[in-house]
């Protein structure tokens, strides 16, 4: 009996985002002919055990693997499933109540935009929708997370109402051929017991202070004055409720557009010819889109930072990763490589080289004149004489210092031959 009394508390004198059948299940319910239905989410797809940077599940202080309160596929595609009736407050998500709360919805959603691990997000909705209160701050959530990770909502069964409302804002709707969208309105539902209490020989009294303290109680007939207030109240919810789609669909369904809809709901592709979804898919359809997709920017963002873990390097500069400095060191060394192998080519290439090139080696293994000075210094020197008159400038007179020269009778001068030969190896593997 209490759970009658919460659920008639939630239900009863509010105003409720939710189809007239269902509203008449709420009624046959707490008239006590029925149970509360409960309806089951899959749990097939993904894993929601948290795993750290090494892949190693997070452990919890009792050695318990820590939950993500949604599901990830390997891809990064995070899975949210709405179904059930929906309640603004109380985090019953997988309860056994038959209820989800928006207070569970938005802790989802707010989780899965701040997860690395996730790419993109399927709402995953069954649901006849519920309680007005919360449900357009629940898309306002959605709205946002959709500003920054791809969220697709798919219609796999019913999204109406609230179960509507909420999915308006995703980046785009995907209904199945059988899915049932749309019911954009308000119902409030109350309910008359004084005839039954009158029958059973009851009379109640309400004792209050404040004249619209006890408007719309079960316990007498509604008045027109509190019916009229309590439509007013409908009314501001249904205008709410259409700016909010139109908000979230933008130029695919207006306001106009949605009240044209009368609350009317629309299955499949209907839904897709009125603007309330944009094309008929699957839940399976869509996770593998969004997996495939998922998959190709794993394998990029793995390419890019593969060995680097885009950690700075321990001599780059402040605010550039380890990848950025490698990859610009790695550039300056072939850079660097080219542009000396051209200037041996050029100086090798000179008719001053002729008959000098052992003073040519010395200058290009041990200075950093350019092509162009060597070859002027070459052409000052006198192949047959054994020194050389050094030019102007200390970084010729240095280089010349160092020159050796070939007597005439080709043999290398006494005391030289050691750093000829040192100077060729160095040559050789400086251009390697």
């Amino acid at each position: 009996m209490n759970d009658l009394v919460m659920i008639a508390d939630l239900v009863l004198n509010r105003p409720l985002l939710v189809t007239p059948d269902k509203a008449e299940v709420i009624l046959s319910v707490l008239a006590g002919r029925i149970g509360v239905n409960v309806p089951e989410a899959s749990r097939f797809v993904g894993d929601d055990t948290q795993y750290d940077e090494n892949g190693r599940p997070v452990l919890g202080d009792w050695g318990e693997k820590k939950r993500k309160p949604y599901s990830v596929t390997k891809e990064g595609v995070g899975i949210i499933t709405i179904t059930g009736s929906l309640v603004n407050r109380g985090a019953w998500i997988g309860a056994k109540s038959g209820l989800t709360s928006y207070e569970g919805i938005q802790h989802q959603l707010k989780s899965a935009r701040d997860d690395a691990a996730v790419k993109s997000i399927i709402l995953d909705i069954h649901s006849p929708g519920g309680e007005a209160v919360g449900a357009f701050e629940t898309a306002a959530i959605v709205r946002e997370v959709a500003s920054k990770k791809k969220v697709v909502a798919v219609v796999n069964g019913m999204a109406a109402s609230a179960a509507y409302a909420i999915p308006s804002g995703a980046t785009e709707i995907v209904t199945t051929e059988t899915g049932v969208s749309g019911s954009i309105g308000v119902v409030l539902l109350h309910a008359d017991f004084s005839r039954k209490l009158d029958h059973d020989g009851i009379t109640p009294t309400l004792i209050h202070a404040g004249a619209h303290k006890v408007d719309g109680n079960s316990l007498e007939p509604l008045t027109d004055a509190v019916k009229s207030d309590l439509q007013a109240e409908v009314d501001a919810f249904y205008e709410t409720f259409l700016a909010t789609v139109a908000k979230g669909r933008g130029g695919r369904l207006s306001v106009a557009a949605a009240r044209k809809t009368e609350a009317r709901t629309f299955i499949g592709k209907a839904a897709v010819d009125a603007g309330l979804a944009d094309r008929v898919g699957s839940f399976e359809s869509v996770l593998a889109e969004l997996s495939r997709a998922g998959a190709r920017n794993l394998v990029h963002e793995r390419k890019t930072s593969m060995d680097t873990n885009e950690q700075p390097a321990a001599d780059a500069p402040k605010g550039i990763s380890k990848a950025d400095h490698d990859t610009a060191v790695k550039t300056a060394r072939a850079e660097g490589v080219k542009s000396e192998r051209e200037r041996f080519k050029a100086v090798m290439g000179s008719e001053n080289y002729k008959g000098r090139e052992k003073s040519a080696h010395h200058m290009l293994m041990n200075t950093d004149l350019s092509a162009e000075a060597i070859d002027g210094a070459l052409a000052g020197l006198d192949v047959a004489q054994p020194a050389a008159v050094a030019p102007q400038g200390d970084r010729s007179k240095d280089a010349i210092g160092g020159l050796v020269t070939v007597g005439a009778d080709g043999a290398k001068p006494e005391g030289t031959a050691a750093s000829w030969d040192k100077s060729v190896e160095r040559m050789n593997a400086r251009v390697s």
